[in-house]
């Protein structure tokens, strides 16, 4: 057997693995359900069983979703986000190091608070307009609204 021939069976045997590892690790970790818009799919996860029970509870409930508040509306954002998520929460998850209780991130904060703006674009900017401008940007609905969501 010649010495290229024995590097691409040890190649395609690595490859076959990286897949197989792969794929099952998509199907374990239940990777399909968070391309849904199903909120059972953000408490695969026991930490955010928390978030899951207190949005159960929440008045947002009957009107929101999790992609709703957490991700962009457009398509791309949506997506964007759900994987620069998705990657990291595994990451932290399979190396450790992640905070318990789970904090919101900075980007997340910013998509959040977009989206509370959007959903209530009546309200804010009747505040904005008896507000200065500079102001109304500077205060964020999260500060005042955390357990609006989520109920904690």
């Amino acid at each position: 057997m010649s010495l290229h021939l024995v590097k691409l069976i040890v190649l395609g045997i690595g490859l076959g693995l990286a897949v197989g590892i792969g794929v099952f690790t998509f199907w374990y970790g239940k990777g399909y359900s968070y391309m849904s818009n199903d909120p059972l799919a953000c408490a695969n996860c026991h930490i955010m069983n928390e978030q899951y029970d207190g949005w159960l509870k929440s008045s947002h409930k009957t009107v929101a979703t999790c992609n709703d508040c957490h991700t962009p509306p457009d398509t791309l954002g949506k997506y964007t986000v759900k994987a620069w998520n998705g990657f990291w929460h595994s990451y932290y998850f399979t190396v450790g190091g992640f905070h318990e209780p789970i904090r919101i991130t900075d980007l997340n904060r910013r998509v959040a608070e977009q989206s509370c703006r959007t959903c209530h674009e009546t309200m804010v900017h009747s505040i904005t307009v008896s507000e200065s401008i500079k102001a109304a940007q500077e205060v964020s609905c999260i500060s005042c609204h955390r357990n609006v969501g989520h109920m904690h």
